[in-house]
């Protein structure tokens, strides 16, 4: 299975930008799938997580009512909104799946599939 983010690009603070994250190769809902992203000088982090079936949600502190994490199991595709973007989300965004614990983690090693990321950079 490989994973294609994109959407990333240039978003000015305040503004909002969409990331997809599409699989392909085989079905992925029976999996969690995730966001992570590693800004300038930074280890990767989480920023949010969604159950198989889109059913159950889990957020970084930092992104917190302003991402929204949605999937489309017969699209194969996990999204990101993120609105009311800051400098500090300057990062490259990478989607995750095939979790080897059950429920929603959080942690890297968790997943065993990535993408291969999307910058996305916020202008103050």
């Amino acid at each position: 299975v490989q994973l294609q983010a994109y959407g990333g690009g240039l978003a000015q603070a305040g503004g909002s930008l969409r990331l997809s994250c599409a699989a392909s190769g085989r079905t992925l809902n029976s999996y969690a799938m995730a966001w992570f992203r590693q800004g300038p000088g930074k280890e990767r982090e989480f920023v949010a997580v969604i159950s198989w079936n889109g059913g159950t949600t889990n957020y970084a502190g930092s992104v917190k009512g302003r991402f929204t994490i949605s999937r489309d199991n017969v699209k194969n595709t996990v999204f990101l909104q993120m609105d009311s973007l800051k400098p500090e989300d300057t990062a490259v965004y990478y989607c995750a799946t095939g979790n080897r614990v059950p429920g929603l983690p959080t942690t890297q090693t968790a997943f065993r599939t990535w993408g291969q990321g999307t910058l996305v950079t916020v202008s103050s």
